[in-house]
């Protein structure tokens, strides 16, 4: 079988070979390249370079990250600079933009501004507008699919979205702005079918479904499938229609983003970690649905690293949101509470786990109580004389 797939090879072999003697000598001769860069010389196109030098944007910068636009034939810069800049951006954003999304050029500036009315539109002014543009070139110049974006502003709008919100998605999460409308509208209906059969009630629907798309708008990238597969896997392990909607709001719907075999694989290693039956494990679960979401080396290095600084298995049993720390973050809060002589150790977890602003205001608690006086100064004193 080797030596046939050797001889099929020869012909290619002798058809370059053949191509190569038979070419003109004139061919051999490269053309002569204006600029250069560090590793192999490169055409540019002169007007591009020399217009952005204009607008005070760093070529070089260019060159060693997205050096395919200066090669390009046709660019729009002073068109895409004068469209920043009526906006209000001032010189140094207009630089800072094109040079952070040079791809921004190559964009014709009636795709631009089509652009900037989709955004305008859920913007509260130009200025939020050229904010946005400043901080997410990349989202704002990906001018495909904005047949797509239009509708899909328009469906969000209508289903109850604010526009702060569409705002965010459109920056932060623009994939689900290429989907065609009618794919969003399909999943939408999915999650609503989903929500009302677990028990959901048509009143506190619509802003269970905003609440979750909020959070996790990636969400509308599933499919129909793996949302079903993952709610029968639930359901086997023991979980009721209740239960399970507790979970998916917990975990903001990232619970649909997991296929049943990693869900699996985590509850097999919390239960040998913990010791516990399966019953057991649900209470856990439900106190700390991240016991489904984290991978296993992820859950064994958190426990191991409680584990080193002194924490029991019981402990963690206790308060499992602990879980949710990094081993950093759980070696600095225990840091700053035995700065208070706070032996973490020898007590429970609730001071140490939550978010910053709620550990830093149970810190400053127990930093007031440590620093109050035994004594009300201003009691008067029994003594006998």
């Amino acid at each position: 079988m080797l030596w046939k797939l050797l001889m099929r090879s020869q012909p290619c072999k002798l058809c370059s070979l053949r191509k190569v003697l038979s070419a003109p000598k004139h061919r051999t001769i490269l053309p002569c390249f204006t600029y250069t860069t560090d590793n192999q010389s490169k055409k540019e196109n002169k007007k591009t370079v020399e217009k952005l030098y204009k607008f005070s944007v760093d070529i070089r910068k260019i060159r060693r990250l997205k050096e395919w636009v200066l090669l390009e034939d046709e660019t729009y810069v002073e068109e895409i600079a004068n469209i920043l800049q009526q906006l209000g951006a001032d010189e140094t954003a207009v630089a800072s933009i094109l040079e952070r999304c040079p791809e921004a050029v190559v964009c014709t500036p009636a795709a631009v501004h089509t652009q900037r009315e989709l955004w305008r539109s859920v913007c509260k002014n130009e200025e939020e507008l050229v904010k946005l543009i400043e901080q997410f070139p990349d989202s704002f110049f990906t001018v495909k699919h904005q047949e797509n974006q239009k509708l899909n502003i328009q469906f969000f709008q209508e289903l109850g979205l604010r526009n702060v919100v569409i705002s965010r998605f459109l920056t932060t999460a623009s994939s689900i702005f290429h989907n065609p409308v009618e794919k969003n509208k399909e999943m939408i209906r999915i999650l609503q079918e989903n929500y009302l059969n677990l028990g959901g009630s048509e009143a506190n629907m619509k802003v269970w479904l905003l609440k979750l798309l909020s959070q996790n708008p990636f969400i509308l990238l599933n499919s129909s499938a793996a949302i079903k597969e993952t709610l029968e896997f639930l359901q086997e392990q023991g979980f009721t229609n209740f239960e399970i909607l507790q979970l998916l709001s917990k975990l903001k719907g990232f619970l649909f983003q997991l296929c049943p075999r990693s869900i699996q694989n985590s509850i097999s290693f919390s239960k040998n970690a913990f010791k516990c039956t399966d019953h057991d494990l649900k209470q856990l679960v439900l106190k700390c649905p991240a016991l489904l979401y984290y991978s296993v080396p992820i859950l064994e290095e958190r426990i191991e690293g409680l584990l080193k600084e002194g924490i029991s298995i019981a402990q963690i049993r206790e308060t499992p949101t602990v879980l949710e720390l990094t081993p950093q973050i759980v070696q600095y809060r225990i840091r700053k509470l035995n700065s208070l002589g706070y032996r973490i150790k020898d007590g429970h977890l609730a001071n140490l786990h939550g978010t910053k602003k709620e550990f830093e205001a149970n810190f400053g608690k127990i930093q007031a109580k440590k620093g109050r006086p035994l004594f009300n100064p201003v009691a008067p004193l029994n003594v006998e004389e």
